[in-house]
């Protein structure tokens, strides 16, 4: 899981107050300020909460890091003080050979000094380069700055315990303890001085439900308190109490929590966001609070670790990713991922509606080890060319297009894509749409989503490419439109290198409404302009309509992509007048019911057929014709033949049954329950094993999973024709994805 490191804050002095004031703080007074009393700890108070605002969606980018105790060791990852415990662990090896054995030269050591078998001091203790030392704030965040991020900040406090501040409910702190450096002040002074919003990262919630799950039960009352040994009630107070000092003295921006919020008291996980928010709204500041769990996703940032979607996702989310492929904080032998799978995946998540937090790795002393800068660095490079197409844009109706497919759900490896690969933005005045190919794709370049019989192009005045320099382009000529897509001349050869390419297409108007590949676009406005937003597959509440961005009793036009319908509801959660749409409708107006729609549900329309083709081996789902009851399903060349035609039809309760065209049976799950069990067919009994949820997982591909057994359809590979279609636990390969092409 990931870990977070904190920064810099120096012995509390004359001149670190003085300097707080300066950088108007509050590290001076070292107290909370009175807040109004808008928010009360309960659900439905704290979900009111605006999770993402402007400011936030407009950054795109920040930097954090793990760094403290757990890099002294340089060994394994950040999750040393646990796994120096576990017997047999290779850190516990590695502990056993270095230092001795946990029971006598335990974690804390490596916070209050000691030496190893060889007779070397042992210490987390940077030195501030002022005081003779490596480690420099100010040169930390100057690092962040050219990288292009518009928000950092430090972990103030991993799973280990350590509070990277001067706290008065902890005493194992980075100023009482350790450095004797107040971190966190440091790292916001340096932070706020260079203009950046300040994130504080706490990762404290699994300290105390797990993370030291080998450690040897402490009699010192302090030591109960670092390794997270306190009786629950007290745990959980002093949870919330660390949160709160953070609050008080940081005042950030950003509050990001890493995982296990649900083992938190929820009493006290709403005492902390009611605190957090009132005491923002005495500042004046939009502020976002992140999670991975344990909060209802209403008024906070959902973030995945180390991933994204596969598609377009709302409400806007967050990601942190790191650096390294191998540990989060420093280790020997750290390997790194490449600037073009770093850039890459950033760019594919801002494309789906996102920010990225990336993690670095600082060495125990201070020092920054030039690989991981020449990434930063890297990444910097593209946004200070490039930045238009990045900063203060929103995602487009579709993220992109080309052969390389990022994320699909957390813990998803970063991907460099090719020449073949574009991912689009858009201003916010809607009228400029970026795309972002990556790589030079030669003499010219085709954008199949920008296709006639998707997209209705009249108004588009020029597109260019962006220049090596900001604010510069290079005029290209009139693109060339057709059924296979926009086709852009570009110059015989790149006119400068960079590791992705920029394409600005200007219209006279707003951006044209695109015919979605799947599910359906509602827009604000007639004819497909105004806000918009993409459903996929699914049911949609009052609230999930504001969640997704129009919100309820907005809507003026729909596109269903071709074999889905809109059912619209006036009432809330489906009830009232409805009204089926199953085209394009481009004024609801002509219906009676413009701005009407409160709920609506996104539907494969039942009257369609369609094929489904598996994403890997590209074979359509098959029948094999009047077979019999409990026949093997499998898979077979596409032929136009009934027995590859299927009906996917709603059941209730987001289920679907599929029913071949050929035989009228359906698709059964049959209780299977082991990987690679087969999927068979039958006809129509209403149970749960012939009802399957169609989850969509970017494009047009979706994965099929059965009401009872929970397996999705796995086509196997790349399989020949005729072979079996089976069941398999769902993961990541595409196997596992099909298309369902209206026919």
């Amino acid at each position: 899981m990931s870990s977070s490191i904190n920064r810099r804050q120096f012995v509390a002095s004359a001149t670190g107050v003085a300097a707080a004031a300066v950088a108007g703080d509050v590290w001076a007074a070292g107290a909370a300020e009175a807040a109004p009393r808008g928010y009360t700890p309960d659900w439905d108070s704290v979900d009111q909460h605006p999770p993402a605002p402007e400011w936030f969606q407009d950054a795109k980018f920040g930097i954090y890091f793990h760094w403290g105790a757990f890099s002294v060791p340089a060994f394994g990852n950040e999750w040393y003080p646990r796994n120096m415990y576990e017997s047999g662990n290779d850190a516990n090896q590695h502990h056993i050979a270095t230092y001795g054995r946990p029971s006598a030269w335990p974690y804390h050591n490596f916070i209050d000094g000691a030496k190893d078998l060889a007779g070397n001091a042992v210490k987390f203790a940077p030195k501030l380069k002022s005081a003779g030392g490596t480690f420099d704030p100010d040169e930390w965040v100057q690092l962040f700055v050219d990288a292009g991020a518009r928000f950092a900040g430090p972990v103030a406090e991993h799973h280990d315990g350590f509070s990277m501040w001067d706290s008065q409910v902890n005493e194992w702190n980075s100023v009482k303890k350790g450095p004797g450096l107040d971190l966190l002040r440091l790292f916001s002074t340096a932070i706020r001085a260079k203009g950046l919003k300040l994130l504080v990262a706490m990762h404290h919630a699994y300290n105390f439900t797990g993370f030291y799950e080998y450690a040897p039960a402490q009699t010192d009352p302090s030591l109960k308190k670092l390794y997270g040994q306190l009786a629950p009630a007290a745990q959980n107070q002093l949870w919330f109490d660390k949160l709160k000092e953070v609050v008080d003295r940081a005042r950030p921006d950003i509050l990001w929590q890493d995982f296990n919020l649900d083992a938190v008291d929820e009493k006290q996980r709403l005492n902390f966001l009611a605190y957090y928010y009132n005491q923002a709204d005495g500042w004046g500041r939009e502020v976002v609070a992140t999670y991975k769990d344990g909060m209802n996703g209403k008024g906070e940032v959902f973030d995945y670790e180390r991933g994204g979607p596969a598609d377009l996702t709302t409400p806007y989310w967050l990601t942190d990713d790191s650096i390294s492929s191998s540990s989060w904080c420093y280790t020997q032998g750290i390997g790194y991922y490449t600037v073009q799978q770093m850039l890459h995946s950033f760019i594919d998540r801002v494309s789906k509606n996102g920010n990225v937090l990336l993690n670095i790795a600082p060495m125990a002393d201070g020092t920054i080890p030039q690989a991981q800068k020449d990434i930063l660095l890297g990444i910097g490079d593209h946004l200070k060319r490039f930045g238009e197409s990045v900063y203060a844009t929103r995602a487009w109706t579709a993220y992109g297009e080309g052969p390389t497919k990022m994320g699909g759900g957390s813990f998803t490896t970063p991907h460099a894509g090719t020449a073949q690969d574009i991912r689009f933005t858009r201003n916010k005045a809607n009228d400029v749409l970026y795309a972002t190919v990556l790589g030079w794709p030669g003499s010219s370049v085709t954008i199949k989503t920008l296709s006639s019989d998707r997209i209705n192009l009249s108004s588009l005045t020029s597109v260019k490419l962006l220049g090596t320099t900001a604010g510069t382009y290079v005029d290209l000529p009139t693109p060339d439109r057709s059924a296979s897509g926009l086709k852009v001349t570009l110059p015989s050869s790149a006119p400068y290198r960079a590791n992705a390419y920029v394409l600005k297409l200007t219209f006279s108007g707003t951006i044209p409404g695109l015919r979605p590949l799947a599910g359906a676009v509602a827009f604000t406005d007639v004819h497909y302009t105004g806000g918009s937003a993409v459903l996929t597959v699914g049911d949609y509440t009052a609230a999930d309509l504001s969640a997704a961005g129009p919100g309820p009793r907005t809507l003026s036009s729909l596109r269903p992509a071709p074999g889905y319908r809109v059912v619209g509801y006036s009432g809330d959660d489906f009830t009232g007048t409805s009204w089926t749409f199953a085209a394009d409708n481009p004024d609801l107006r002509d219906t009676g019911n413009n701005d009407q729609i409160t709920s609506l549900r996104v539907q494969f329309n039942p009257a369609t057929s369609f094929r489904i083709t598996n994403a890997t081996n590209g074979l359509a789902l098959d029948s094999g014709g009047d077979v019999a009851s409990g026949s093997d399903l499998k898979q077979w060349t596409w032929d136009g033949s009934p027995n590859l035609q299927w009906h996917a039809e709603a059941v209730g309760g987001g289920y679907y049954r599929l029913v071949n065209r050929r035989n009228g049976m359906v698709a059964d799950g049959w209780g299977a329950t082991a990987d690679g069990s087969a999927a068979r067919q039958a006809p129509w009994n209403g149970g749960t094993n012939q009802q399957w949820s169609l989850t969509h997982r970017g494009g047009d591909r979706y994965s099929i999973a059965n009401r009872t057994t929970g397996l999705v359809l796995d086509g196997g590979g790349n399989v020949p024709s005729g072979s079996l279609t089976k069941q398999w636990t769902y993961g990541n390969s595409t196997n596992l994805l099909w298309t369902f092409t209206a026919l």
